[in-house]
């Protein structure tokens, strides 16, 4: 028999630890049926007839968020055999409020009180006994972290699920809303079973539309049940909801008075280090010393030593000699040994040159993440960015953009408001991904040698951006009205799960090799024929680089970015390839420039891209291909959220003049103040720029002031 077991807890409870403790690798990734929210699905470890399926983190069962509406839907439509609800024991309290909402949906049950091995270092201590009484399910102490009890967890569900028996809910509310919901229950008993009654009760108490439309009621019963609850509320002076709300925390804190014993009421350490991350002042200065810490041994330091090693060595060196004796040995053409040493070689090399640096990156960004701190990020960036009209919760989709723009864009479904929703997307992907990495590298490489600020600048760039386009865009009718609120829970702060982070950093790692391998494969050889092939004489055939057919289109779009400081062709076809993947930039310039016969002792690209640019333009190059329309998949990705092409077309032309005229603005005063160049009108434009961004930052804005006064009238 198979058996379907749904974990089920708050967000940064240690549920994808355990999930992944649990299912090892045999587990997928994909989508919910209809909707953009992650699926978890995998078998347990030694049980090939048990599926885990880990929900999304969620706060409560309340139609509210895209992850709420996923997690209830299966809960009540799939009805899994057995939930395993992860509890945050360092945070029991709010962990408690989803476990009175699960206990309700008539399904077998097991708490797993995770962390519990913080909560005994800490002294405090858990009665599991009283708890499991109080719910009437098993608890289990687990620490996910640790692999300590999390196969008895599944044990258990797996017990409960075979028996096929449900506890009903053990706990009860004031006398005046049990009365409530049992006269509800009277009004529903024909079309409920019995296991699911208080669910629906209390929902219809709440009055939960999505449930209300479950029943077919006549208008006479619908008509009491209203009066039912409006009479408790008449009662209680306060709304269906909140009453219901109010009474889940009143009985959780008598559930914690009788089963929590703390050894030492006060400050925990956790609340002791936020005193100083989250401070005020330091929260800011200790968040940018981390990120330039990050990318320095990333991109700088330990990431350049192994990536020149892989350029350089492995495919300068081994890859492309093997290659080239190989061809020599079975006579191929010269044609075909030119697509394969320098096209295919040279240009998948050259991005995947940068995977070392890549996945170290995302090594120290799992590790942020799954200790706590980047939690905090989240509330540090929610009191910036609220000042500038976006929403705190506009930062987990940058976050989450820092791996790949295209979840990061789908991220934004968790922002209930409409245009917090369509300005993040806008602005997400300024966040510089994984596949803009090597780009920065590729450039601080060849420019910035010893520049240690030049990786962490394009970061930092990024958010700057992005609260710059949250001032101007505020002030549009577009996107006029204040921010949706932002509500977070600060996970305490623990060690991360080694395995954890190693699966965190090969699943953000591995979408880039598979491109490496799929589309930049493909385009490479595309760049290569282009950049070999052209008319010479008369006659189409193999020709100098210089006259070939992606020469001729590259100095025909050329003075577009020549105001920028890269007015080469070389290097404009690099950045339109860019469109296709962002890592197809480097690679064009390892088709165009020979990567594929480099040495150790003559690393040409670096070279050649360092001859091609002066510090000040390379700098300017790097800004537009961070800033501009993101990669075909994003694209696609903005069409499939944004609904369609308008805004589509709205988003890339705003991020794609944005990157320009930054771009412009840094290589026209820059060659002014670094280069020695001489104060000309592209210098006077530039300032025109600044002067045209500084007044649609700080004009002043009423968002009413195109509205007839008949229409403001009828509104008031």
């Amino acid at each position: 028999m198979s058996i379907k077991i749904a974990l089920a807890g708050n967000p940064n409870c240690g549920k994808t630890t355990m999930f992944n403790d649990l299912t090892g690798s045999s587990q997928y990734v994909g989508n919910w049926p209809g909707v953009t929210v992650e699926k978890k699905e995998g078998k347990l470890r030694d049980h090939k007839d048990v599926r885990i399926v880990d929900l999304p983190g969620i706060y409560s069962l309340s139609p509210y968020t895209l992850e709420e509406v996923v997690s209830r839907d299966f809960l009540l439509g799939e009805r899994p055999d057995a939930i395993i609800n992860i509890v945050d024991a360092t945070n029991i309290e709010r962990n408690l409020y989803l476990t009175t909402q699960l206990a309700e949906a008539g399904i077998p049950m097991v708490i797993a009180l995770n962390m519990m091995d913080i909560v005994k270092k800490s002294g405090d201590r858990i009665d599991a006994q009283k708890l499991a009484a109080a719910f009437g399910c098993p608890v289990v102490e687990t620490s996910a972290l640790k692999g300590v009890g999390s196969m008895e967890v599944a044990n258990r569900a797996i017990m409960l699920a075979q028996k096929g028996a449900h506890t009903p809910p053990q706990h009860n509310f004031s006398r005046v809303v049990e009365d409530a919901l049992e006269a509800i229950g009277d009004q529903i008993s024909q079309q409920v079973k019995p296991e699911l009654m208080r669910w629906y009760t209390i929902k219809l108490f709440e009055r939960d539309e999505k449930v209300g439309d479950y029943f077919t009621l006549s208008s006479d019963i619908k008509q009491r049940i209203d009066d039912i609850i409006a009479d408790c509320e008449k009662q209680l002076d306060d709304d269906s909801e909140s009453i219901i709300t109010n009474e889940r925390y009143e009985y959780i804190r008598q559930l914690i008075q009788n089963c929590v014993h703390k050894k030492r009421p006060g400050m925990t350490l956790s609340d002791k280090i936020d005193r100083v991350v989250t401070n005020r002042w330091l929260a800011l200065p200790i968040f940018a010393a981390v990120m330039w810490l990050v990318y320095y041994v990333s991109v700088t330091s330990l990431g350049t030593i192994v990536t020149d090693w892989t350029n350089d060595v492995l495919f300068g060196g081994y890859i492309t000699e093997w290659a080239t004796a190989g061809l020599a040995a079975v006579g191929a053409a010269p044609w075909l040994e030119g697509l394969i040493v320098d096209g295919i070689i040279g240009g998948v090399g050259a991005v995947l040159g940068f995977v070392p640096q890549m996945f170290i990156l995302f090594f120290f960004l799992s590790i942020l993440e799954d200790c706590g701190y980047m939690a905090r990020v989240a509330f540090i960036m929610d009191r910036i960015f609220r000042k500038f009209g976006l929403s705190g919760k506009s930062f987990i989709p940058m976050l989450i953009s820092s791996g790949c723009g295209v979840p990061g864009i789908m991220a934004t479904r968790t922002i209930e408001n409409e245009k917090d929703r369509k300005m993040t997307i806008m602005v997400t992907t300024f966040i510089p991904c994984g596949a803009k990495l090597p780009i920065i590298a590729l450039i601080a490489g060849a420019l910035f040698p010893e520049a240690s600020w030049v990786a962490p600048s394009m970061y930092f760039l990024g958010i700057a951006m992005v609260i710059l386009s949250g001032i101007i865009l505020k002030k549009t009718r577009l996107f006029a009205g204040d921010p949706a609120p932002f509500v977070m829970e600060l996970p305490q702060y623990h060690f991360p799960a080694p395995k954890g982070v190693f699966i965190h950093m090969w699943e953000r790692g591995k979408a880039f090799i598979i491109k490496a391998g799929t589309v930049i494969f493909v385009a490479c050889g595309v760049i290569w024929f282009l950049s070999s092939f052209g008319f010479a004489n008369g006659n189409f055939g193999m020709v100098e680089e210089s006259q070939s057919l992606l020469a001729a289109v590259g100095s025909f779009i050329a003075p577009i970015f020549a105001p920028l400081g890269f007015g080469t062709w070389q290097a404009a076809v690099a950045t339109v390839t860019g469109l296709v993947a962002k890592e197809n930039v480097v690679s064009t310039f390892g088709v165009l420039f020979g990567l594929g016969e480099a040495t150790e002792e003559d690393p040409m690209l670096l070279q050649s891209v360092a001859g091609m640019f002066t510090m000040v333009s390379a700098y300017s190059f790097m800004v537009f291909n961070m800033l501009c329309a993101p990669c075909f998949a994003a694209i696609g990705a903005i069409k499939r959220e944004m609904g369609g092409w308008k805004w589509t077309g709205i988003t890339l032309a705003y991020q794609t003049g944005l990157a320009y005229v930054m771009a412009f603005i840094i290589n026209q005063l820059g060659s002014v103040i670094f280069l020695g160049k001489g104060f000309g009108m592209g210098a006077v434009l530039g300032c025109v720029c600044i002067i045209a961004i500084l007044w649609l930052m700080f004009r002043s804005y009423n968002p009413n002031r195109n509205i007839p006064v008949k229409t403001v009238q009828q509104v008031n």
